[in-house]
């Protein structure tokens, strides 16, 4: 499934038009519980360890932030977004660990094959689905530098599975985040984009599916606001371990 709406400026262009209200217009949308939803996700990823930590799409570095609160002595983060100005408010936020910030496309990650632990991504993974062998080659392309037994941990808005939850959630993208976002950010294209692509986006199973096409060994999901959005938990497969007769996964704890 890829967002129908045509998007006639480029995303870094919008980005970087709402980088000044993004972070505080979201939590209005929200009514406060992405901060909620991105801790939880935080926790989740952190759980697996590793000392190498990669937050993709990082934008104005809120997950970058909450994972610098709970990674262990040791943990180095590296934040990256394709918006200099998103990773401008990001620079500003204190961060409890050590925190470098890489200007780069998650389609082409400036780095080495097997460098990092842990890759997160939060509400991010729809502009990056500009079709569905898109999306799973951007995931390969997370796949590549994740080292074996490393995790992604994919927090996005998802379908409900419940038809009149499902179409709630529809009418309040439409009437409530095009509208407010418009007006809090002055960005009519910005807002009428993003509205669209949380209606349009896959449902859990389905994108659970695509992960496991782009080669991850394991997904867990976990679903939040009766499905409104999820955390997907993503495991690369361990060949070494798997040869060595140990489980080829790390536990999905969390």
């Amino acid at each position: 499934m890829e967002v129908k709406t045509k998007v006639r400026r480029p995303l870094q262009e919008i980005y970087g038009e709402i980088a000044d209200v993004y972070e505080a217009t979201n939590h209005v949308l929200t009514l406060g519980l992405d901060r909620g939803w991105r801790r939880r996700a935080a926790r989740r990823a952190a759980a697996g360890g590793g000392t190498l930590w990669l937050d993709v799409c990082s934008g104005t570095g809120e997950m970058a932030q909450n994972l610098s609160r709970i990674a262990p002595a040791g943990t180095r983060l590296v934040a990256l977004d394709f918006s200099r100005p998103m990773l401008s408010h990001a620079r500003t936020k204190a961060m409890d660990a050590p925190t470098s910030f890489s200007l780069g496309e998650v389609a082409h990650l400036p780095f080495p094959e097997g460098r990092f632990d842990l890759i997160t991504i939060s509400f991010a993974t729809r502009n990056i689905n500009l079709s569905r062998e898109i999306l799973t080659a951007t995931f390969r392309e997370f796949l590549r530098v994740l080292k074996p037994g490393g995790r992604f941990m994919n927090l996005e808005t998802s379908q409900p599975r419940n038809s009149l939850v499902r179409g709630l959630f529809h009418l309040y993208t439409a009437l409530v985040v095009r509208r407010v976002g418009r007006r809090r950010s002055g960005s009519r294209s910005g807002y009428a984009y993003l509205a669209a692509s949380m209606r349009n986006f896959y449902g859990t199973e389905e994108l659970a599916a695509i992960l496991r096409t782009a080669g991850f060994a394991s997904v867990s999901v976990k679903q939040l606001l009766l499905g409104a959005s999820a955390i997907h938990l993503a495991v690369k497969a361990d060949v070494s371990a798997l040869e060595s007769g140990e489980p080829k996964t790390r536990p999905l704890t969390g």
